[in-house]
This record gives structure tokens, sequence and C-alpha cells, in this order.
């Protein structure tokens, strides 16, 4: 085999669909934690796809991980490491530094994968940032309200897709709030030696809300987009949908985009794609968080699709160090947007509408992820979703509408579950 292959830390199945589009057959090695590999059944999942050479278990998540798969696969001869998921970031960065490969750097993406760090880096930058705390009790909790009056935002510094994250207005709901926060766990997503969980509390900073993802090479950013962003009610801040780009003013947009770069400029982010989330409070970003990775929730497909562009091709060759396959476009010439649905907890008696949406002008994609008899829990995190509807349209206002009637016309019955 003469094609050097490219690592993927984390299975992402459209991920791997993704690349099956332009990398050659064999050339993909999958690296994610043993216990999700038999969790998930990867082996079976990863033999299915012709672009998989090899999935290597490995503990990845660990303290110089990254440094002894380095030593025990010295001639792997990769062309590019990249990581699909939160918790691969510092992993892939080191191992990509180890086989001097393109990347963000270890010690930014050490940075930015730690929310309370991100938060002391960047403040000291003069980047705006809530007033928060780190914090290891209720009672911690209870002295930062006392001088905090308002509501304050309960969440870990190190997990993903907004779980156990938890706004409360009193401090009579910190108990229960601690309680649950802690104990959350992510299912087959979670490793069964666990999490060591570190929390903060934070003013909870009231505005809309965005995304900026870039494409940065070296520093210098070769493609920017903000996305607009709309939450469930309620307090779980759990993403109800987003647009792209996000309907705002010009300079909004490009204050958006100028403060995510100062923020990789104070982790010192090198190469890669960064998905920055941002609060617009009385007209001034205040940072919630920045991953150094691609955002999820389908946000990729929907720039694709306002952009025409291929952001994931030009990543990976960004990530080779190869010439970009096309040139990436300045502006969006329509919009996208996706909608999320969630239908309450119980057992799921029937699902219909679905083929009925997708015909609607303008849809291009519906679906629901459960089935009658199926139980559908609690909206907690992204992971309790259970459908979503992605449109195009000419203008951002158009694409939510559609998007909106699409979910409207999906109908999912649910049952009380027993007991």
């Amino acid at each position: 085999m003469t094609e050097r292959p490219v690592i993927m830390v984390g299975f992402v199945a459209v991920a791997v669909d993704s690349l099956a589009e332009f990398q050659p057959e064999g050339s993909l090695i999958v690296i994610d934690e043993p216990d999700v590999v038999r969790k998930r059944d990867l082996a079976a999942k990863t033999g299915e796809a012709a672009v998989v050479r090899e999935l290597i278990p490995w503990e990845y998540r660990l303290e110089g991980a990254a440094d002894a798969f380095y030593n025990a696969h010295p001639d792997l001869d990769p062309a590019a490491v990249a990581p699909l998921q939160e918790y691969a970031t510092p992993f892939a960065a080191r191992l990509a530094e180890r086989y001097g490969l393109p990347t963000g750097g270890y010690g930014a993406l050490r940075v930015l994968r730690d929310k309370a760090m991100l938060r002391r880096v960047s403040r000291a930058a003069g980047i705006l940032n809530p007033e928060f705390a780190e914090v290891e009790g209720p009672d911690e909790v209870r002295a930062f309200m006392a001088g905090h009056p308002g509501p304050v935002v309960l969440k870990p510094a190190n997990r993903q897709a907004a779980l156990g994250t938890r706004v409360l207005d009193s401090a009579d709901e910190i108990d229960e709030a601690w309680a649950e926060t802690t104990a959350m766990d992510e299912g087959v997503m979670e490793t069964d030696r666990g999490f060591e969980l570190q929390m903060l509390v934070e003013r909870c900073v009231q505005g809309p809300e965005f995304s900026v993802e870039l494409l940065v090479e070296r520093g210098r950013v070769l493609f920017g987009n903000v996305t607009g962003k709309d939450l469930y009610p309620g307090g779980r801040p759990i993403e109800l949908g987003h647009l792209v780009p996000a309907d705002i003013p010009a300079d909004l947009d490009a204050l958006l985009r100028a403060e995510t770069e100062r923020v990789l400029k104070a982790v010192g982010f090198g190469t890669g794609v960064v998905h920055c989330e941002w609060i617009v409070e009385d007209g001034r970003p205040y940072l919630v968080e920045c991953a150094g990775r691609f955002p999820g929730d389908g946000i990729v497909d929907l720039i694709d699709r306002a952009y025409g562009t291929d952001l994931v091709r030009a990543y990976w060759a960004l990530m080779k160090d190869e010439p970009l396959p096309a040139p990436l476009p300045e502006r969006a010439t329509g919009a996208a947007a996706v909608r999320f649905l969630h239908a309450g907890s119980g057992v799921v008696e029937s699902v219909t509408g679905v083929e009925e949406a997708l015909a609607l002008p303008g849809v291009a994609l519906c679906s629901v992820t459960v089935e009658p008899g199926a139980e559908v829990g609690e909206l907690r995190s992204s992971w309790d979703r259970i459908g979503s509807a992605v449109t195009e349209a000419a203008t951002g206002a158009e694409a939510l509408a559609t998007a909106v009637r699409a979910l409207d016309t999906v109908d999912v019955k649910i049952r009380p579950a027993q007991g």
C-alpha cells in the first residue's frame, strides 16, 4: 500500500462517509477508546467502510497517550491526524506534533479543551468573559450566587454536548442541580473509568447566541462563517436550531470574527478548524467556549449548502499540507438552517409525517431517529433530541420558517413510561 493513511481520532460515521468521497480505499485509520469501541460496536461499523484501513483501540484520553501511541507506532507515517470529537482534540494535536504534521498545537488545544483554563487565558488577553469561579460543591455555588445577583450557569468545565449544564435562577435549585449535573454520563460515548469532573459556576450572560467557524492555516484565517443559534426554552441551554449564515448586521458579523481571531491568538492556535461560541449582551460579545474541531449539529453541512463549498475536503487538504482543492468563498450565496426535535419523555407510540415534511419545498433532509417502542428521556443534553430538519433558501428567514414548518409536519406520539 503506497497511500499514506490519515488518522481520525474519535469515530464519527458521517465523517467516515465524507472521507470516502475523496480518500482512496484502505487509507483511513480510526483511533477510539477501547470501552467506546466495545460499547458502540465500532469493529463492525468500521469494517463496513471500504475507506477504513484499521481500527486501533487506544486510551487516548489519558495523559501521555499520544506519546505512547507514537512510540508504539513510530513507522505509521500518516499524512494527517485530525480529531473528530471534543475529547480527542489534545491527543490528536500532540500526535500530529510527534509525526511532524500540521496541527492547532497541543498547548492551544489543552487550553481550548478546559473551559476554566480558557477563561483565564482569554481574559488575560482582554477578551470579555462572564464572571466565574471553579467550584467543588454546592456551598461554593451558593457563595458565588450571593456575590453575583441574577441567574448563574452551573456547568462542567471538561464535558461536551451541553451535558450537565444548568441555568439557576435561585439558590434553592443548587443542591438538586449539583446532584444531577455531577451524576450525568454519556452512555456508550463514555469510558468505564469515567471522568474526573471539573465544575464551573458563572454569571448567566443574557443575549442572542452565535458561533464562529474558522478554517486557519498557521494562524491565518482562510475561511470564516458566523452561525446563528436558537436554544430550547428552560434551564438547560441546549440547541434548538442553527442558521447559516447568521442574519445579523455586517458590523456584528465582523466583530464576532475578529474576537474569535483574538481567542486563537491568545491560545496560540496554529492550523485546523475552530468552533467558537459567543453571547452578545448589550452589543458586546462574551466568550462562551471555543473548540479546536469541527462543529457538531450539522453546522458543517449547513456551511457547505449556504456557501457552495466542501469544508471537510478543504480541511483535510490543509491538515495534509496539500494545496486546497478549490478556492474558498468569502460570502454565502444563500442560507441553510437546521431545527431539532424533542417530543417529551416516555415511550414512542408512532412516528408520522416525515415523508410529507421531506416533500415540502426547500426541505433537504428530515429524519426521526426513534421508532415505536423506544423510550425517550427528558431533554438534558444534545444527545436527547430525536430528529431534525435541514432546509435551504435564498434568505435566512425563509430557511428558518421552512425548518419550523417541516418539524410541525412530523408527529411523534409519546405515552408515559411505566414506573
